[in-house]
């Protein structure tokens, strides 16, 4: 049975740090690339940022450069989303996606942790 959950959410104060954990099953987590996504409360679901599953190539949207960072450690089927100097807009659900296309649609997605920054 193919499983993602994402752990690690929490309440932080403004500048303070995180990290967010999304363990998966399931699946060889070396074949696929995995995404950090968000949605704050009122708004639409956004991409944070992603690894790549051939060369661990990350790219992240710029909202977010600098400050949050995606690792992966296959052999323990985790990836990680390192946040520092967090900000009250960072305050969200943020939900972890494993795929083999670029279609995040048809990817397998986990339940998602909150995160709450307080200013």
């Amino acid at each position: 049975q193919v499983q993602v959950v994402e752990s690690g959410g929490d309440l932080v104060q403004h500048g303070g740090s995180l990290t967010l954990s999304c363990v998966t099953s399931g699946f060889t987590l070396d074949y696929h690339t995995i995404g950090w996504f968000r949605q704050a409360p009122g708004k639409e679901r956004e991409g944070v940022g992603c690894i790549s599953s051939s060369d661990n190539r990350t790219n992240y949207v710029d909202s977010v450069k600098g400050r949050l960072t995606i690792s992966r450690d296959n052999a323990k089927n985790t990836v990680y989303l390192q946040m520092n100097n967090l900000k009250p807009e960072d305050t969200a659900v943020y939900y972890c996606a494993a795929t083999t296309t670029t279609n995040w649609a048809r990817g397998a997605w986990g339940q998602g942790t909150q995160v709450t920054v307080s200013s």
